[in-house]
């Protein structure tokens, strides 16, 4: 082998070891960037994403976009340094997304919870903004003397002859009963009324305290019924888009007037609307698939005037009146409240 032969496989050497450990090292990021958006007016396989049944449904049209962060795991070397300067990405340390120690099922999971709740808190902000009517249903049956008895969707009616208004009414009704005390419980399950008798458990935190098992709600009251078909996607940032569209579907005329608006934002049953991550990514990917105008959280306003993708208004929204006054603004061609 000459000499001029061994110099270039000298120079090559450290190459192929680099090429190696950027494609084989994994490093310890996750790489932010934008994700799906769907419209909430729309259909996702065949289903409407906000779908009412029982009730008159005012047809719709434009867009009420909610928008995603897209979570990339698992870089390695080069996957990173590409993410980073795509310009369309940002990296984070892993651990403030998967903290350390805590099983990736149980992340999911409660990012999943974080969704359900979501959208049970947008149906009620939305029927309570409509004034329309709701009802108390059981939202999640626990591990508990209610197992086998009482199911999810469940409209509970009264408890011990007492009538149930509203989810504290079963609180207080519960707590107020030490365990082993017998309950008797009328509730709906479809067009059924029924009764059932439930001895209560102790309270895990509180063992002098009787202890159901079940996880209250407000909800439609039937025969309305709201389905939300996302699936897949975790976390609460969708609840003032999903609220939006249930007004804009039982209301005459048009919230946003036709046009393409998107945005993310929490909601509280009391229609407060809380500040989400990752705003800068949902805004690129509401802008990359048309989207004019971006309701933005009002805690997330700074951060979103530091990096508005051109052609993107910025709406600012502190609740879900004021949301809706800025729709039907932006469909008369009125001046909004912006970020700026």
């Amino acid at each position: 082998m000459n000499r001029r032969i061994m110099t270039l496989v000298a120079a090559l050497v450290p190459v192929l070891i680099l090429g190696v450990i950027g494609t084989v090292v994994t490093v310890p990021y996750v790489a932010l960037g934008p994700g799906p958006t769907f419209n909430t007016l729309g259909e996702v396989d065949g289903k409407q994403v906000v779908d009412v049944q029982g009730a008159a449904v005012d047809p719709t049209t434009g867009h009420l976009n909610m928008t995603t962060v897209s979570v990339r795991d698992g870089l390695n070397l080069f996957e990173a340094f590409g993410f980073w300067a795509s310009g369309q990405h940002g990296l984070v340390p892993r651990a403030e997304v998967y903290p350390p120690g805590v099983p990736r099922e149980e992340i999911d999971k409660s990012n999943q919870q974080d969704f359900k709740d979501s959208e049970g808190n947008a149906e009620v902000a939305a029927l309570h903004f409509l004034n329309l009517p709701t009802v108390v249903l059981i939202r999640k049956v626990g591990d508990g003397p209610a197992a086998g008895v009482l199911e999810p969707g469940d409209e509970l009616i009264s408890i011990n002859g007492a009538p149930i208004a509203a989810p504290k009414d079963v609180v207080t009704a519960v707590s107020s009963q030490p365990p082993g005390s017998e309950l008797t419980v009328v509730f709906r399950r479809g067009a059924g009324e029924q009764t059932a008798k439930i001895v209560l458990a102790a309270r895990p935190d509180d063992p002098a305290k009787g202890y159901l098992g079940v996880t209250p709600g407000e909800g439609a009251r039937p025969p309305m019924e709201v389905t939300f078909n996302l699936a897949d996607i975790g976390g609460p940032s969708a609840g003032l888009m999903f609220s939006l569209a249930l007004i804009d579907k039982l209301s005459p005329g048009e919230l946003d007037g036709g046009k393409f608006v998107a945005g993310t934002g929490t909601i509280d049953q009391d229609g407060k609307v809380g500040p989400i991550g990752g705003i800068q990514y949902k805004m690129m990917a509401a802008r990359e698939v048309g989207a004019e105008t971006f309701l933005v959280p009002a805690a997330n306003c700074n951060e979103a005037r530091q990096r508005t993708p051109e052609g993107l208004r910025l709406v600012k929204v502190e609740n879900l009146d004021g949301a809706v006054k800025s729709l039907d603004d932006i469909s008369a061609g009125r001046e909004t409240v912006s970020c700026g």
